[in-house]
């Protein structure tokens, strides 16, 4: 088992999504401003277990785009004239006045994939793809209470290999989830891998298709797969009475400020619980106006030409998925009248959310001094740290998996520059004088 380095790094990112290069940018940014007299920014260096970067490769669809403003980038937030904005990425790739003239907020999902990509390139030297963190622990035989590091344990094609940092900034993702029961195949797939399944499968002989889910995906899959496959029938299953449109409107975006961190943060259950209430229908099961009267164009535009391709049952679930012969039979529950139709299918896609990121298993026997709420929750810290007892001195930061503390911007775009920004400031702030001061 090898090492990395020598030296003890101020953080180690696990991950490398947009949070954790949101974070790589704020670090350098920092350090070029040379704060906390560190001319040359704090050490750092990151794991991504995918061979190169990619954020839902498999939901860029052609007509997709952000939900975000395009300002609500990687830094734009938190530096407003930081080299890493999107517009710095227009003025490079040379359309920065041909994106003004579309006079759209909301650029196409591949080209701020584009420019999620552009940033990343100036971090390669501290990124190593296709690299998985297998374990977070102490140094051996090191008491926690004088550790000064963590060791971190990396499995990729070099075998496994370790490095040490004081810091860690877990940004592994949320899980793809599949109602209970149903298990992905060939036939069966999840809305994260949607294009990359679709690819593999000739379009020819997908003659009935089905999408389940009510939210932004299912809609965005089910308009793509009627428009590509104009010989195919399409069922949209809905557990609820048709799509509900998102709400973007000002003031329930506020939700999205980062002032509305500290309001959930600090807040009481109840502010808590009124966040949830009352603004769920900014980004949970919900679908953008704009997707919704499209679909409802095409199912209008069907009834006028007496055509029955794209058909919508709502109030309905999937209740089991089981193969039959060379087709895939999917048993339906109809909430409207308790019946159970049966339907055939050449493939199902399944657009039904994620689990949240859980650190536990990473964590492993550290995860004991980890401090928990009363619902058995991790704790954590206004600036995204883990609470830990006394005796564990180095920092646990979560890029997600912290609903339950910080709200509805946990694991969005909507707060990325600002919440990185924090980390990074809590990280430089927590630096030993000897790495401060060379």
């Amino acid at each position: 088992m090898g090492t990395f380095a020598h030296e003890i790094y101020d953080v180690a990112g696990i991950g490398f999504g947009p949070s954790n290069l949101s974070l790589a940018i704020a670090l350098e940014e920092y350090g070029d401003a040379g704060r906390n007299g560190s001319p040359d920014g704090p050490g750092a260096i990151f794991f991504e277990r995918q061979p190169a970067f990619g954020w839902h490769r498999n939901m860029l669809l052609p007509t997709a785009t952000m939900q975000i403003s395009f300002m609500k980038d990687l830094a734009t937030f938190r530096n407003p004239v930081s080299r890493f904005s999107f517009v710095s990425y227009l003025h490079e790739a040379g359309r920065l006045a041909q994106f003004v003239n579309n006079q759209d907020f909301f650029p196409t999902r591949q080209e701020f994939h584009q420019y999620l990509e552009w940033a990343q390139a100036s971090f390669t030297d501290r990124v190593h793809y296709g690299s998985e963190v297998a374990a977070i622990r102490l140094p051996a035989g090191v008491d926690p209470a004088s550790a000064e590091h963590l060791r971190l344990e990396i499995r990729d094609g070099s075998g496994t290999r370790t490095v040490d940092a004081r810091n860690v900034a877990i940004s592994t993702g949320l899980v793809p989830r599949l109602p209970d029961g149903i298990q992905a195949d060939e036939r069966v797939w999840h809305s994260s891998e949607f294009l990359d399944k679709y690819s593999r499968t000739d379009p020819t002989g997908l003659r009935t298709v089905a999408v389940v889910g009510a939210g932004q995906s299912a809609a965005e899959i089910t308009r793509f797969l009627y428009d590509e496959l104009p010989h195919a029938r399409v069922y949209s299953i809905i557990p609820s009475y048709g799509y509900c449109v998102a709400d973007d409107t000002p003031f329930a975006n506020q939700v999205f400020d980062p002032s509305a961190v500290d309001a959930y943060y600090f807040g009481t259950d109840r502010t808590r619980e009124a966040f949830w209430q009352y603004h769920r229908n900014t980004n949970y099961s919900v679908v953008d106006d704009e997707v919704i009267r499209d679909l409802y164009r095409r199912s209008y535009d069907e009834e006028v030409r007496g055509v029955e391709r794209l058909h919508f049952l709502n109030l309905t679930r999937v209740d089991e998925v089981k193969r039959a012969g060379d087709e895939t039979r999917v048993s339906l529950l109809s909430l409207l009248d308790d019946e159970s139709p049966e339907l055939d299918v050449d493939a199902i896609v399944f657009a039904t959310g994620y689990e949240a990121m859980e650190p536990s298993r990473l964590l492993g026997e550290l995860d004991r001094y980890c401090l928990r709420d009363e619902a058995g929750r991790h704790r954590v810290d206004r600036d995204y740290r883990l609470v830990t007892s006394p005796e564990l001195r180095c920092g646990i930061y979560l890029q997600g998996g912290t609903e339950h503390t910080h709200g509805l911007t946990s694991s969005l775009l909507s707060n990325l520059a600002i919440r990185s920004g924090e980390i990074a400031e809590s990280i430089l702030g927590r630096r030993p004088a000897e790495a401060l001061h060379g």
